[in-house]
């Protein structure tokens, strides 16, 4: 291959060729394409390339339109006639998909490119192609138009998402194949919910640091410094759809807005354990959570702080044991809390072979994981927890815990060892105070 070969095979490659194979190549992108930019094999309706920001998502939707359009030749026609290109806004749209650096207008070859014609707000090819412009802001403009096919950018940003998309469902009903992309960083929205649901709808992938080539170095040191180990850079710069479940008890912004870079030590700080059921591979994971809490005064407000997510997926139960007490070192901790309806003096008695000295108290679950879970979540709803950041295992977790339960994959292990963990910290020294009574309620 001439792309991963030496630089002399390279120079040499390119001297071979005339100025107008040379002057070809920047638009041959099958050959610079990334694999995330690259139409899926297969009879789909809706391709959507999900990405961070940079990640090359409109330079893939305006690849595809362009081979679309085009034929062999700048006057045979391609595969669609009539397309459409649905932005955000009308000014997005023209601004970001037609005219800008990655838009339509900039990546076509000078023979092939197409004419615009600003007051009917459309693209014109050489072959009789056409693709008009429109704005998600007004659905009912794709009220009556047809198409073969369909550009949607960022349409987790669609103001009035499920309307307009169902505007574009409609109209997409000419030709044999009439097929769609939507370019879009995730959000958890409705709409890209239910279109990635479908089953004629396929998906590609890619962080911002895929097309790391096309972007300014201090760009991505900078967005990253600011944004890895949150939920926003997981969104941002993964490109990964992060949900938050019906009714649940945390929800994505309030996580995002708990989150610190640094704090000073806590003047408490507890390592709380879930150990699995069983201790072997293919067992639950073993929820290991270390928070701390600070009792001079709340600073700024909150008191609390959850610092590390140290869960770890266990062979053996010795080996749970080892990360729960390395956590109980690395942080200097006061105290391990753990679980014990499982286990009974069996989870004691593991941890003493790790080590004896550990300052450890069991904890029995009497109410179920919600009834737990939901004095805690007062406190997120209250302002008084943070997070360090690099907690996404965890938040994804807690988006999904709901007032009927847990509705991710197995058990809520980290969770779990969260709610153990603030428990400890903050809500049973309040109780203490409370009569014997009101510590039932």
């Amino acid at each position: 291959m001439i792309a991963s070969g030496t630089r002399d095979r390279q120079k040499a490659f390119l001297a071979r060729l005339s100025d107008r194979e040379l002057a070809a190549l920047p638009h041959l992108f099958d050959f610079w394409a990334l694999p995330h930019q690259v139409p899926p094999d297969g009879a789909w309706r809706t391709w959507v390339i999900l990405g961070g920001r940079g990640a090359g998502k409109t330079r893939a939707g305006a690849e595809w339109v362009r081979n679309s359009a085009e034929g062999a030749t700048p006057r045979r026609p391609g595969r669609s006639r009539r397309i459409a290109i649905i932005g955000e806004t009308y000014d997005q749209a023209r601004e970001v998909m037609v005219f800008g650096e990655s838009g339509i207008l900039a990546i076509s070859p000078e023979d092939r490119r197409p004419a615009w014609i600003a007051g009917r707000k459309l693209l014109v090819w050489p072959n009789g192609a056409e693709a008009q412009v429109f704005s998600a802001f007004d659905p009912e403009a794709l009220r009556g138009p047809q198409f073969d096919a369909v550009w949607a950018d960022e349409l987790a940003k669609w103001k009035s998402g499920g309307t307009t998309w169902d505007m574009v469902e409609f109209g997409l009903r000419l030709g044999d194949d009439p097929r769609a992309v939507v370019t879009t960083t995730p959000r958890n929205v409705a709409v890209l919910r239910d279109l990635l649901a479908r089953p004629g709808t396929v998906r590609t992938h890619a962080p911002t640091r895929a097309n790391a080539a096309n972007l300014a170095d201090s760009f991505i040191e900078e967005i990253h410094r600011r944004f890895d180990g949150t939920r926003m850079g997981r969104q941002e710069l993964e490109g990964m759809l992060l949900e938050d479940a019906e009714g649940a008890l945390w929800t994505a912004a309030q996580l995002e807005g708990a989150s610190v870079r640094q704090v000073e030590a806590p003047d408490r700080i507890v390592v709380a354990v879930d150990p699995p059921v069983t201790g072997h591979r293919g067992s639950d994971a073993c929820g290991i959570v270390v928070a701390g809490v600070f009792m001079r005064g709340p600073p700024q407000g909150w008191r609390g702080i959850v610092l590390e997510d140290a869960t770890v997926e266990a062979a053996t139960p010795l080996d749970w044991a080892r990360a729960a007490a390395e956590a109980y070192h690395r942080h200097g901790a006061d105290r391990l809390v753990a679980e014990v309806n499982q286990g009974g003096d069996m989870v004691e008695a593991i941890l003493r072979q790790v080590d004896p000295l550990i300052s450890y108290r069991a904890v029995n679950a009497r109410k179920g994981k919600v009834a737990r879970a939901e004095p805690v979540a007062a406190l997120y709803e209250q302002g008084r927890i943070r997070h360090l950041r690099g907690l996404g295992a965890l938040e994804d977790q807690m988006c999904l815990m709901t007032a009927r339960g847990f509705t991710g994959a197995g058990s809520p292990d980290r969770v779990d060892a969260l709610v153990w963990a603030l428990h400890d910290l903050m809500i049973a020294p309040a109780k203490s105070h409370l009569s014997p009574r009101m510590r039932r309620l």
